[in-house]
């Protein structure tokens, strides 16, 4: 029986091979099945090193849309014009997690990994950013301020209701211009002082590092940071503190120290503010002192008989805090404070009390009715000293109080009865000197470290206090509400921390009140009119 051959059954011929048969595999030569494994490794090599590079700079929102997306192609074949995945998340969200080691910007919406200590020359850490986001928030305040945007503390707190609430009687004379006071302050506008002196180069290049009004408010004393090192003092004389020119001429000497300047205070020997109270650091084998410097050396012309004073030195070191005594019981005195120990000194007799304590003192301040002296210490005590006691004994402490971090200011209030007091903790508190007890706490105080000065005023019914984020705080004495939030002019650091000033009358008994801000080489000037 004849039969014909079957179709594509000679090998042959390339045309005549058997094709593949429905549901079976198709053969293949077992070099090239091992050429498109190796092939096929490679590539998802390279697809997953790109995605991997990928998944560093995303979040992890993003991570799970890619592998959801790529997971049905790494199943399948790949084909040659394949490319990896490129899908976005929502790592943009307010939900991003928080990585370790990782910043997430919510401008490029992307983590950046942080680099403490790197080589780098702009590497990103921690500081950086919160250096970043605390100079966003000072131009965005700033920029309020320009625009009159941000001006009432409270809601419903304006001129016209006050006055309407005074005619009707539901506050009284005290009431009303207590408020008044309140609503002048959260209108303040910021204004630059131009500044005069005889030598303009130098007022270009030092950098205000203290401001501090004498008792009239028509002097400022100063002490600058020149450039080359060490400091220099002047005063500023503002008189000529007057809108629409705000002019002022600073008077400076050629007295120049190398020491840091630990604290200081107007010193009253000859008659009001005569003198200037200053407690330097040692250097080197140069000890620390206490001295007292005239005020008349700043003046170029003295009125008659009044002659240019003596400057006196104390040699008195590791003096952290000084100050004056206005007291007769204590006339011709100041008081120094050391580590565990406080120094009562007499200028003109040169006689001195030592009193030991446990703690380091770095604020002090006499009361002015009462023969006591407030102490402020690194342990956070405050205690009162009798000045009537000649001894050491148990009966000296008068009165003690507790904060929890060190105290860096102490304020006694006119009447004497209660004290304000904050520390390094960024604790503002009002005691009761007769109870013991704190009775109000002004909250918003930015403090870590630094040896930063409170100023209450009370006749304007304010306290005034500048934290270490640079901003300028104002609160309401009687209530404790936060009034004013007032943002350096400079970019924030912490080597440019804002001098301030309060005083009911700037520039002497016809002044306005107003505030003065020293910052590197400017002075500001917020007014209430």
């Amino acid at each position: 029986m004849h039969r014909e051959p079957d179709v594509g059954f000679d090998p042959g011929s390339p045309e005549s091979r058997p094709g593949p048969k429905a549901g079976a595999k198709p053969l293949r030569h077992p070099g090239a099945e091992m050429y498109k494994n190796n092939w096929q490794n490679r590539r998802r090599g390279r697809r997953s090193h790109q995605q991997n590079s990928r998944l560093r700079q995303h979040g992890p929102d993003e991570r799970c849309n890619s592998v959801a997306e790529q997971s049905p192609q790494d199943s399948g074949p790949i084909s040659d014009d394949e490319s990896p995945s490129t899908s976005s998340g929502s790592a943009g969200s307010s939900s991003v997690p928080d990585l370790p080691g990782f910043y997430f910007d919510p401008e490029k919406k992307r983590y950046f990994r942080l680099l403490p200590g790197h080589n780098n020359c702009n590497p990103l850490t921690k500081e950086s950013i919160r250096q970043k986001e605390m100079e966003s928030k000072r131009l965005q305040l700033l920029e309020e301020e320009d625009k009159q945007k941000k001006k009432i503390a409270r809601v419903g707190f304006n001129a016209s209701s006050l006055l309407q609430k005074s005619k009707l009687g539901f506050l009284n004379v005290t009431s009303y211009c207590r408020l008044a006071h309140e609503l002048r302050v959260s209108c303040m506008q910021r204004k630059k002082v131009q500044i005069q002196s005889s030598d303009p180069s130098a007022l270009a290049s030092d950098r205000f590092n203290l401001i501090l009004a004498d008792t009239n408010s028509d002097r400022l004393f100063t002490v600058n940071d020149v450039k080359v090192g060490g400091s220099k003092y002047g005063i500023i004389s503002l008189r000529g503190l007057k809108t629409p020119s705000l002019k002022v001429h600073m008077h400076e000497n050629l007295y120049f120290t190398n020491r840091k300047v630990n604290s200081v205070c107007w010193a009253s020997l000859n008659h009001l503010d005569s003198h200037i109270l200053l407690c330097l650091m040692g250097i080197a084998e140069t000890p620390g002192c206490a001295t007292l410097l005239p005020a008349s050396l700043f003046v170029s012309s003295h009125p008659a008989g009044d002659r240019p004073g003596m400057l006196c030195s104390f040699r008195i070191p590791g003096a952290w805090s000084c100050a004056w005594s206005l007291n007769i019981q204590a006339n011709n005195c100041f008081s120094t404070g050391l580590s565990r120990r406080v120094l009562v000194t007499n200028v003109v007799t040169g006689h001195r009390q030592s009193f030991g304590t446990s703690s380091d003192v770095l604020a002090q301040q006499f009361a002015l009715m009462a023969p006591l002296l407030f102490n402020g210490c690194r342990s956070g005590e405050i205690f009162a000293i009798d000045l009537r006691c000649r001894n050491q004994g148990k009966g000296w402490k008068a009165t003690r109080l507790f904060h929890d971090s060190a105290v860096t200011s102490v304020q006694i209030l006119q009447e004497e009865q209660n004290l304000m007091a904050s520390d390094m903790a960024g604790t503002i508190k009002l005691w009761d000197l007769r109870t013991t007890k704190c009775i109000r706490q002004y909250e918003g105080h930015v403090n870590e470290y630094a040896y930063l000065p409170l100023h209450v005023h009370e006749e304007e019914g304010i306290v005034v206090a500048v934290g270490q984020d640079c901003y300028t705080r104002i609160w309401s004495f009687h209530d404790a509400c936060l009034l004013r939030t007032i943002p350096s002019p400079h970019p924030t650091s912490k080597a440019d921390i804002p001098s301030v000033a309060f005083s009911s009358r700037l520039g002497g008994f016809r002044g306005a009140p107003g505030l003065l801000m020293a910052v590197q080489q400017d002075l500001y000037c917020f007014s209430y009119t």
